[in-house]
């Protein structure tokens, strides 16, 4: 099963599931394709690094950002700036002619203490899509993977209740189901409190539905979100601030700061 999720909002946009279990994620290129408004933008990992697709990504005025696979043979066209941790420059790939890239993509490099990462996109205009905001969405395409911890290790999907086809799509379309509203709650709650919502503890949220239904049944109250939002500190709805959040914001600040001064 593949599942589409909205960047900023963690939402499910779109599943699309195959009973064939040796399928890789080349098998939901196309659906993924066809899904995708014009206009719209997808952020996948290397899973889908194809140079067929990501012409017909960009023959379609359809977007895509995602991660530079390692010795892909490229020639720089233009550096469009940089700075001493960062270089934005848009390339030309696919330099053998039986395996050509039709078309120029952008190439985003920035240095994170010892390490080069490079992520790529076919939104060519920094004024579209700045060289933050490239690195800034594929930094965001690991919001799946919180989905998937979330629906395998908090919403039980990792253990299926049935052997049969039917059977285990019920039960995956219901988890993602459940989990699209548990995430849309999160949200009003996070925005309630003023607060990201990457802030906002999904575990504690789904904790505090016992302590929900406890309310209603007593007539107490009736809004789940006025109740989450109200006893927030006492459910620790809000995940604190890390060492590790305010070095990742330092380090931003260090890349960039030239580039947004």
């Amino acid at each position: 099963m593949m599942m589409m999720v909205e960047a900023f909002t963690h939402v499910p946009v779109a599943a699309f599931y195959t009973p064939e279990s040796a399928a890789n994620d080349t098998t939901f290129t196309d659906p993924w394709l066809q899904r995708l408004p014009v206009g719209g933008l997808l952020s996948v990992d290397l899973g889908f690094f194809s140079f067929g697709w990501f012409d017909a990504f960009t023959e379609a005025k359809k977007f895509f950002v995602t991660r530079q696979r390692e010795k892909t043979a490229s020639r720089v066209v233009e550096v469009l700036s940089q700075g001493p941790r960062y270089r934005d420059e848009i390339i030309a790939m696919g330099l053998n002619r039986s395996n050509p890239c039709l078309h120029h993509v952008r190439l985003v490099s920035v240095l994170g203490n010892t390490t080069w990462y490079r992520s790529l996109t076919n939104v060519l205009d920094p004024t579209l899509l700045s060289a933050q905001q490239v690195c800034e969405l594929y930094r965001r395409r690991w919001r799946i993977e919180d989905a998937f911890m979330v629906t395998k290790r908090l919403l039980g999907l990792a253990y299926l209740w049935v052997g049969g086809t039917n059977g285990v799509e019920i039960q995956m379309y219901a988890t993602w189901i459940f989990y699209a509203v548990l995430t849309d709650i999160c949200q009003q709650v996070a925005q309630a409190l003023g607060q990201p919502l990457e802030r906002s503890s999904v575990e504690m949220v789904f904790r505090g539905f016992s302590h929900v239904s406890r309310a209603i049944q007593r007539g107490n109250q009736t809004d789940i979100v006025a109740f989450l939002v109200e006893d927030a500190a006492l459910l620790g709805l809000v995940k604190a601030l890390r060492k590790r959040h305010r070095q990742a914001q330092v380090q931003r600040q260090e890349i960039w700061g030239a580039a947004l001064s």
